[in-house]
């Protein structure tokens, strides 16, 4: 009883968001227009990365395509089922939920709304109305694990991943065997922040790893971990320079990262997660949606590494001939990278 009580206040405190999100509800809306939703997971759209990337996708198609978009940032774990379900009830055309662990959550409200679309980031369903947006990151992560190895003086690199699971393993042993790809006998040091959704939300942990990896000899540390992961440009940036130059490095995800602190992170693993929410809303608003797998590789840019005036100093023109030469070989099959999300 008390459960279902709770239920209802977090389902009514966040009907009451979205009629308020973007000053109007949705009876001020057109409804002629394709109306999309979009939940975020616990770090927000602001995390300057991976939430971030979604925000940028939908905002564009909003901007090019006549649609609605109302967001939802649920804060806590609790929240994200109702943030679903208020859209849904408001017959919103296109769902998107940002994340592996709202995967399980999205099955059981699309499933009681077999007439509405969703897409799932990370996640995989195999229910007629949902979309899987999946990537494949263990390749874009050997590239920057190549970037990685060629950068480091001292044969040291880390690893720092948010949650403890399959999706990340799969972007620390791709940046580990494009890291011996260049030097075989280079130390990668490992981390992950936790085992719960909180570790994602963890900036402070994150920069405390960075350091005790710093401390151990690591010099370039990649991080995927959401928002812990600005922790770890903290912590690279502490070191200081020497003669002009970073003496440590931070490897960014998901977004572009590479101006968060200029001159001391080398590159960013890039997923282009604003590229596949923009296509799906456009399938929508084309009335031409496809269920099931929607896969992005180094074949289709869907992962990649980054580079701009902020980082192009950094990073060697023999690094980016190496990079490019094992994205070749990736797309055609001759270099397998491991896919450890289920091993």
């Amino acid at each position: 009883m008390k459960y279902k009580l709770l239920a209802l206040v977090v389902l009514l405190s966040v009907a009451v968001l979205l009629m308020s999100a973007c000053g109007q509800g949705y009876a001020a809306d057109d409804k002629s227009k394709i109306h999309v939703g979009i939940v975020f997971d616990i770090g927000g759209k602001d995390d300057r990365s991976f939430n971030a990337a979604a925000w940028q996708g939908v905002q564009r198609a909003a901007k090019d395509l006549p649609i609605v978009l109302r967001d939802i940032e649920p804060g806590t774990p609790n929240a994200i089922e109702p943030a679903m379900r208020a859209f849904a009830e408001r017959n919103y055309d296109l769902i998107i939920g940002v994340g592996f662990a709202q995967a399980p959550i999205m099955e059981q409200v699309a499933k009681d709304y077999p007439n509405i679309h969703f897409a799932i980031i990370d996640g995989v369903s195999e229910l007629p109305n949902v979309a899987s947006l999946v990537f494949k990151e263990h390749e874009g992560s050997y590239l920057v694990g190549i970037l990685a190895a060629k950068a480091s003086q001292t044969g040291t690199i880390g690893f720092l991943g948010g949650m403890d699971i399959g999706l990340i393993h799969r972007f620390e042993k791709g940046y580990e065997e494009g890291a011996k790809s260049v030097n075989p006998d280079i130390r990668v040091i490992q981390n992950y922040v936790g085992v719960t959704d909180s570790a994602w939300n963890n900036p402070g942990k994150g920069k405390e790893l960075s350091l005790a990896q710093i401390s151990k000899g690591a010099d370039v540390i990649f991080t995927a971990a959401g928002n812990s992961g600005l922790g770890a440009f903290d912590a690279v940036e502490q070191q200081g320079t020497q003669n002009g130059r970073a003496t440590h490095f931070v490897i960014g995800v998901d977004s572009n990262q590479n101006m968060v602190k200029p001159g001391f992170v080398l590159t960013s693993m890039v997923k282009r997660v604003d590229n596949a929410v923009y296509n799906i809303v456009q399938e929508v608003f084309n009335h031409r949606f496809s269920p099931g797998l929607h896969v992005f590789g180094l074949d289709k840019d869907g992962v990649g590494y980054a580079m701009d005036d902020n980082n192009k100093s950094l990073v060697s023109p023999e690094s980016i001939q190496l990079a490019e030469e094992a994205k070749k070989k990736i797309i055609a099959g001759q270099i397998k990278v491991t896919d450890a999300m289920f091993q």
